[in-house]
């Protein structure tokens, strides 16, 4: 029997969260193994004291044989990362590859160096995409000419995102030149991007749920009315969604360029038909899989500790 330990954040409390980990704790009891619900705030850990020892790590390490890391908590991670790495317990999904999914841009920017050297028939169609520059809080952006600039590269409309953001929040839809100039003077200090429009994918998307090399379960999520945002959780629908191979080939090779185990995959459509979705929008290295499960009844939990444990036991998945 394999024993696991599920690292969650300690403020996400309420059920849209705790559900998820009774899911996956339920689907590890239905494979033979147990799961040990750990939070963020167990693995403080004073770095640079000289035989310094927290207990909650020390139990999570010589007590379980993996982890699963349930949060975005990338400091505290790296932490446990270090001491599972010594005692060669695997985390699930890497915490470098969470840190990476958790920022926007830091994942278009993965995606594109494996796009330097991959070959053709490898390669991760993007979305156009610009970092806006770094600026400080009390400084603000004293000049705007760079975002002609950017106009002129992706024109209008364009999408604003921020870095850091979840659930379609915090992604805003620019149609003239002085909503940019507005977004771009909102947000200043704040880590966001700006991203070429896609027309053809407007109000739509696909999310494709991927454990190890297969894509368990796809939807297609449509925004309600007057929005370009295609999430549920901004009250739009969702339907089951039946991918061809190019499509989960896409997905699955994205999962692996990130170095991630399992991950929601968020497609758009660029092609004027419509008929495939073809470029990258997003990867949430931690997707929910309530809302996918309703759609599809493909319970992701249940993918997730299978694949877990076969990893577990030396065989491919």
């Amino acid at each position: 029997m394999f024993h696991g330990a599920l690292i969650t954040n300690a403020f996400l409390r309420t059920d849209k969260f705790t559900e998820h980990y009774e899911w996956l704790k339920k689907a590890a009891e239905k494979y033979k193994m147990t799961l040990s619900l750990f939070e963020n705030t167990d693995l403080f850990y004073p770095v640079g004291q000289e035989n310094a020892a927290s207990e909650r790590i020390a139990e999570i390490v010589s007590q379980n044989d993996f982890v699963i890391y349930w949060d975005k908590d990338i400091l505290q991670g790296k932490i446990l990362d270090c001491f599972c790495r010594e005692r060669g317990i695997r985390i699930f999904n890497p915490i470098s590859a969470i840190g990476i999914c958790d920022n926007k841009f830091e994942t278009y920017q993965k995606l594109w160096e494996w796009n330097r050297s991959a070959p053709s028939d490898r390669q991760i169609p993007l979305i156009p995409t610009v970092a806006a520059p770094m600026t400080y809080e009390n400084i603000g952006y004293t000049k705007q000419d760079f975002v002609l600039k950017i106009i002129q590269r992706l024109k209008l409309p364009l999408v604003i995102k921020e870095c850091y953001g979840s659930f379609g929040m915090q992604v805003y839809l620019a149609r003239t030149e002085e909503e940019v100039y507005d977004y771009t003077k909102r947000l200043e200090g704040t880590p966001f991007l700006y991203q070429k429009y896609l027309e053809n994918s407007h109000g739509r998307d696909v999310r494709l749920q991927v454990v190890g090399n297969h894509v368990v379960a796809a939807m297609a999520r449509y925004a309600k009315e007057g929005d370009f945002r295609a999430n549920i959780t901004n009250g739009g629908r969702m339907e089951r969604y039946c991918p061809d191979k190019e499509e989960c080939d896409l997905a699955v090779r994205t999962v692996q360029a990130l170095g991630l185990d399992f991950a929601g995959v968020d497609l758009l459509f660029s092609k004027r038909d419509g008929t495939k979705a073809d470029v990258v929008c997003e990867v949430n290295s931690n997707a929910h899989f309530k809302n996918i499960y309703a759609c599809t009844g493909v319970n992701a939990a249940d993918e997730i500790l299978y694949y877990i444990r076969e990893q577990l036991m030396g065989k491919r998945v």
